[in-house]
């Protein structure tokens, strides 16, 4: 048994002719143009962000090898610092990015 809503869009079939792309006026149209340089601009900070994150944890590593030596509960800082500082930090970004993007489309 299926839905009324399947029914319906199986018995419609496959729509005839080409399809074709909606147009925008051009005011929406530069107004879709401007939010997507935006959000791009906003996406690429926080790409950038993350990048910095994850090279930057080798290169604190490499330029403070005694990390290793310093323990905390009996686990090596530079371990910790690999396996529980970058998720919270890439949730908070992605959750800051989000946001940003929201805010950008609410203006």
């Amino acid at each position: 048994m299926t839905s009324p809503q399947t029914r319906l869009a199986h018995s419609r079939g496959r729509a005839r002719g080409r399809w074709r792309v909606p147009r925008l006026e051009s005011t929406d149209a530069e107004r879709a143009a401007e939010l997507y340089r935006r959000q791009r601009a906003l996406g690429a900070v926080s790409l950038l962000l993350v990048l910095i994150l994850l090279v930057g944890l080798p290169l604190v590593f490499w330029a403070w090898p005694e990390l290793d030596s310093v323990r905390l509960a009996g686990v090596p800082v530079s371990w910790l610092m690999l396996a529980v500082l970058p998720y919270p930090l890439m949730a908070f970004l992605s959750w800051w990015q989000l946001r940003g993007a929201e805010r950008i489309e609410e203006r």
